[in-house]
């Protein structure tokens, strides 16, 4: 026990490249930051917790209440046991990742709204045509550009394998410098610094510790099971996912490398699993090191008030289940 706070001792346990500890397994949750909040996902409950506005009368320092909603969730996994098949099973996890994921962004920005105006709720329309916005700026920026662009160029490559090294070069460097670019936005600061809040908070329950502020402030802000480190994954594997597909017509190209993405996504999903899950062996952590860096731009170090808010999002799914209890019945496999 870590003595004064009650706490294990953190001297052996696994350490992330900012020094500092991680937890060394692994437990089904997973989370995301959203506006000024954060959720959380167990095997069969979602909770989001966000901080409320202040009225512009609250006194100096003062904080706004948390609001905390939560819902079950039944996963699709659970439903078909096809649907728990490595690589099947990451496209599965996606999907649901997404789903949960903007709506619990819809429910964050709603909580923004200054109840003393007349200001109008997010509604699922305007919801339904971001999601479909992002879907569609996502796919063209990381994978409909690069093959384009090198499209551009086939004819001075001369060989199929230049044409998928290049493109899969280019596309990897497109996500790097896309990484790099938001991560200077001060707008998003706040946001970063709840991711950063979740993957401590996770970390503190994945090692036993007291969910408090400050048990959660001694882990790191980085997590082998992000989020950040999986999209790396899917650039790099495109790669050699793409490759035995040589140069057919342009067309086909695209068609390829859209229809290709639920197969990268669950080859990626299944890499990433296994990483966290040997994240000890030193020969793994140098494999992880790169996407491990893209989080030092995707996390902020948070204070206590935002790992409270991590923290309340967290009890809300505890308080309905024992995560590693019913993933042992039916396992569900979910990316922090």
């Amino acid at each position: 026990m870590d003595g004064d706070n009650g706490g294990p001792a953190l001297a052996d346990a696994p350490r992330m490249p900012d020094g500092m500890p991680v937890a060394g397994r692994d437990a089904p949750l997973g989370g995301q930051a959203v506006l000024e909040g954060v959720m959380m996902r167990g095997v069969s409950t979602w909770a989001v917790a966000v901080r409320k506005p202040l009225p512009e009368d609250a006194p100096p320092g003062a904080l706004g209440e948390i609001e905390v909603i939560s819902e079950p969730l039944v996963s699709w996994a659970k439903r078909h046991r096809i649907l728990r098949l490595p690589v099947i099973r990451g496209v599965v996890a996606l999907g649901e990742s997404l789903k949960i994921g903007f709506k619990a962004l819809g429910i964050s920005a709603n909580a923004q709204l200054d109840d003393d105006e007349d200001e109008e709720p997010i509604g699922g329309l305007a919801w339904g045509l971001t999601i479909a916005f992002s879907m569609v700026l996502a796919i063209g920026l990381f994978f409909v550009i690069p093959v384009g662009a090198t499209s551009l160029i086939k004819d001075q490559l001369g060989s199929a394998l230049l044409f998928w090294l290049v493109e899969g070069v280019l596309r990897t460097l497109i996500f790097i410098g896309y990484i790099v670019a938001i991560s200077r936005l001060p707008d998003l600061r706040r946001v970063f610094e709840y991711h950063g809040a979740e993957h401590k908070t996770i970390s503190c329950y994945e090692a036993g510790d007291r969910l408090i502020p400050a048990r959660a402030a001694r882990y790191s802000r980085l997590h082998p099971r992000c989020g950040t480190s999986f999209l790396l994954i899917v650039m790099v594997l495109a790669i050699f996912v793409f490759a035995p597909i040589g140069l057919p017509a342009w067309y086909w190209l695209l068609a390829s490398r859209i229809l290709g993405i639920p197969l990268i996504a669950g080859l990626s999903y299944e890499v990433i699993k296994w990483a966290g899950k040997n994240r000890n062996k030193r020969w793994v952590r140098a494999v992880m090191w790169p996407g491990l860096m893209l989080q030092n731009l995707t996390t902020r170090e948070p204070d206590h008030d935002q790992l409270a808010v991590a923290i309340a999002a967290l009890e809300a799914v505890l308080a309905v289940e024992s995560p590693d209890e019913e993933a042992e019945e039916s396992p569900i496999e979910i990316v922090a």
